[in-house]
């Protein structure tokens, strides 16, 4: 299953309201728009769409507890783990990470996938 850890737990409201879209339409179709926060902001919930030989809507979700953050794709629903998926949950790892420039990543099996920071 595709992750990503990061060293320590971060502020889920802060990220939910400086949230930006992500839209990349080359070479694969890739939106991930809106983002849900739960009640207790420990856990949020970006649908996402990607497109490439196929279409695919699913849930990526953060969730920040003890000393750490995780985004992985949300347990319920399952795409296919192609290249699209794994670049969408990239770019969305990149967007953590300009948002917290403090944190870095501790474990994660897409780093082939998570592009470099501008």
């Amino acid at each position: 299953m595709p992750h990503v850890v990061f060293d320590q737990k971060i502020d889920l409201k802060k990220f939910y309201t400086s949230f930006e879209k992500i839209i990349q339409d080359k070479p694969i179709i890739i939106k991930i728009q809106d983002v849900f926060i739960d009640k207790s902001e420990q856990t949020l919930l970006l649908p996402t769409l990607v497109i490439e030989s196929t279409n695919q809507h699913f849930l990526i979700e953060i969730n920040a507890k003890d000393n750490k953050t995780t985004l992985r794709l949300f347990p319920e629903t399952d795409p296919e783990k192609a290249i699209g998926v794994k670049t969408a949950m990239g770019l969305l790892t990149i967007s953590i990470l300009e948002t917290f420039p403090s944190i870095k990543i501790t474990k994660t099996n897409i780093s082939d996938f998570i592009p470099d920071r501008k």
